[in-house]
C-alpha cells in the first residue's frame, strides 16, 4: 500500500470531484478518473443524507453532561487502557490525534498532540461530536463505520471542504463475543495519518483491545461462578436501567428494541431468544418483584391464557438459561429472576425519567418485540414509544425531530415534521426533504 497523498493524481482527482459536487447533490455523481471507487460511492451517499460540504464544523451531539453519562456507561470504555498505551501515548510525540467513536460516529474521547488538538477543535474535532456520514459526509470513523472495515481518507477525498487539510485512518471496532459494532478507532493528523503502516497499526490496536475485552468477559464471569446466588431485591425495582448509569461492562442485559426475538447476554455470552421466550424475559425483567403464573398468563397471551402453557414454556426457558448462566435461571411461585437483567428498555425510560432524550432516541433502535400480541408487551411498547415522542417533541433539536422522524413508527408523523421544519434554519439543505415529506403525507390525507 502507498501513501493515500503520495500519488498526487489521486488527490487532483478528489479536487476536481468537488467541483461536481453540485451534481452529486442531485444525484448523479458522473465518474472521475482517479477518484477511488469507495470515495466516490461514500460521497453519494453523504449526498443522499443532505450533507453539506461547505459545513464548517461537525455539530455537536452531546453536551457535556450527556457525554460523561454515555461515555460512562459505553462498552468501549472497559478498553481505552489499551487504546492509550499503544495509540495516545506515542501520538503525543508524533503529532496525531487519536479518537475513539460509538457506532453511530459519535466522537467520544479524543487525545494526542495538544496543538493538534487545538487546530481540531476549530472542525469541531471533539468529544461530543457526529462523525457519521450522515452529518460530516466522507471521513474515516463515519466511512469506516458505513463500511464495517478499515479504511484510510486523505485530504480532498473528505467530503467537507474545511477537512482537506487532514488525513485519517480508522477501524470498527467489534464485540468479540456478538461481532456487534460498537465503535470506532481513529487516526487523524496529516501524511503520517495515512502512512503505509498506520492501517496496520490501528488493526493491530483494535485486535488487542477486543481480546482483552474478551479475557476481562471470561475473568468475570469465573468470579460470578464463585460467588453465591446474589437474589434481587424489591429495592431493585427502582433501580431498573440504571446499569446504563454505573457503566457496568458486565451487566446482564436483554435488547428488545426494533427486535422480533431478543438478545439475552449474560456472564459475556450472547444468544437470539424465541418470540415467546422474548416476550416472557421482557416482563419478567420489568417486574422484579416477580409474577404468578395468574399474573404472567395474563400479560403474556391475548384473551384467556392457559397457565399450563405457560408452565410448559417456562421448563424450556429454564433449560436455556440454564446452559448459559444457572444463577439466571428463574424462581417459581412467583416466577422471579435471581439476578439483575437490564433491558434496554429500561435504559431508555431511565434517560427519559433525566431529561436526556438524546441518548434515549440513540438507544432506541424501533418498538419493543414488534410483532408481538402479548398485552403486557403491547402496553410496555406504547409506553416507551410514546414517552420517546412526547420527549422528542418537546425538547428535542431539529436533528433528533429529524431522527425520530425517521423511525418506521414515525413515518407518518406530520406533527414531528413539522417541529423539525420550524427548528432548521431556512437555508438547511434537509428542509426541502422534509417539506417533500410533509406535502406527500397530506396530499394522502386528503386521498
Amino acid at each position: 500500500m502507498t501513501n493515500l497523498l503520495q500519488p498526487e493524481p489521486r488527490q487532483r482527482a478528489a479536487l476536481a470531484g468537488h467541483e461536481r459536487l453540485d451534481h452529486a447533490l442531485g444525484g448523479a455523481t458522473p465518474e472521475i478518473p482517479g477518484l477511488r471507487k469507495l470515495i466516490r460511492e461514500s460521497w453519494l451517499r453523504s449526498a443522499s443524507f443532505k450533507a453539506n460540504p461547505d459545513n464548517t464544523a461537525a455539530p455537536l451531539a452531546l453536551d457535556v453532561e450527556e457525554l460523561e453519562e454515555y461515555r460512562r456507561q459505553h462498552p468501549l470504555a472497559a478498553i481505552m487502557p489499551v487504546i492509550n498505551k499503544l495509540l495516545v501515548q506515542p501520538s503525543h510525540d508524533s503529532g496525531l490525534l487519536v479518537a475513539v467513536g460509538d457506532e453511530v460516529g459519535r466522537l467520544l474521547w479524543v487525545d494526542g498532540d495538544p496543538t493538534l488538538q487545538r487546530r481540531a477543535e476549530g472542525m469541531m474535532f471533539v468529544p461530543g461530536a457526529d462523525w457519521s456520514e450522515a452529518s460530516v459526509g466522507t471521513s474515516a470513523p463515519g466511512t469506516a463505520l458505513a463500511l464495517g472495515r478499515g479504511i484510510q481518507i486523505a485530504g480532498a477525498e473528505h467530503y467537507q471542504r474545511t477537512v482537506h487539510p487532514w488525513s485519517c485512518t480508522a477501524v470498527p471496532f467489534h464485540d468479540p463475543d456478538s461481532g456487534a459494532v460498537l465503535g470506532v478507532v481513529d487516526i487523524t493528523g496529516t501524511a503520517t495519518a495515512v502512512a503505509p503502516h498506520t492501517l496496520s497499526l490501528v488493526e493491530a490496536t483494535v485486535a488487542a483491545a477486543q481480546a482483552q475485552l474478551r479475557v476481562e468477559r471470561l475473568q468475570h464471569a469465573a468470579e460470578l461462578a464463585r460467588k453465591p446466588v446474589r437474589r434481587r431485591s424489591p429495592a431493585a425495582a427502582g433501580r431498573q436501567g440504571q446499569g446504563a448509569k454505573e457503566g457496568s461492562l458486565y451487566r446482564n442485559s436483554l435488547q428488545l428494541l426494533g427486535r422480533d426475538q431478543a438478545l439475552l447476554s449474560l456472564d459475556g455470552r450472547t444468544v437470539s431468544l424465541s418470540a415467546r421466550h422474548s416476550e416472557i424475559l421482557a416482563l419478567l425483567s420489568m417486574h422484579p418483584d416477580g409474577l404468578t403464573a395468574e399474573e404472567l398468563s395474563s400479560l403474556l397471551y391475548p384473551g384467556d391464557g392457559s397457565t399450563m402453557t405457560l408452565r410448559a414454556e417456562m421448563v424450556r426457558l429454564r433449560r436455556v438459561l440454564q446452559q448459559l448462566s444457572p444463577d439466571a435461571v428463574p424462581g417459581s411461585r412467583p416466577y422471579r429472576l435471581p439476578i439483575d437483567l437490564v433491558p434496554d428498555t429500561g435504559q431508555v425510560l431511565s434517560c427519559l425519567q433525566r431529561g436526556a432524550h438524546r441518548i434515549a432516541l440513540e438507544i432506541y433502535r424501533g418498538g419493543v418485540l414488534p410483532r408481538s400480541e402479548a398485552p403486557g408487551i403491547v402496553d410496555l411498547r406504547n409506553r416507551v414509544s410514546s414517552l420517546l415522542r412526547e420527549a422528542v417533541l418537546t425538547d428535542g433539536s431539529a436533528e433528533s425531530l429529524l431522527k425520530y422522524a425517521a423511525l418506521p413508527e414515525a413515518s407518518d408523523d406530520v406533527e414531528i415534521r413539522r417541529a423539525a421544519l420550524r427548528l432548521l434554519p431556512p437555508r438547511s439543505p434537509k428542509r426541502a426533504a422534509v417539506v417533500a415529506d410533509l406535502e406527500r403525507l397530506e396530499a394522502e390525507l386528503r386521498a
